[in-house]
């Protein structure tokens, strides 16, 4: 299992590309909307900030292991959400 240290570096790393991303798209695409750049910039920081709070203080009664690992999968699936949204932007 990662440190707590390294499991909220990742989270906020992958947070900082996704917003970097939109960031770009809504520079150079000339269709991106607005409002949808700024609410998926809006989830991302929420995203982030749930799970840092999640992971400085976990659940009482869970085994670690297995609070950790629902954690992590928790935020892959989010982070796919994310993308297919930022990939929408696209269209």
């Amino acid at each position: 299992m990662a440190k707590r240290k390294d499991l909220k570096s990742i989270v906020s790393d992958t947070c900082a590309d996704l917003v970097a991303e939109v960031v770009a798209i809504s520079t150079y695409e000339v269709k991106a909307n607005h409002d949808n750049v700024l609410n998926i910039i809006s989830s991302i920081l929420k995203v982030r900030n749930d799970y840092v709070k999640r992971i400085s203080h976990p659940e009482p009664g869970m085994e670690p292991k297995a609070y950790f690992r629902k954690i992590t999968d928790d935020f892959v699936a989010e982070v796919s959400e994310i993308a297919d949204h930022i990939s929408n932007l696209h269209a």
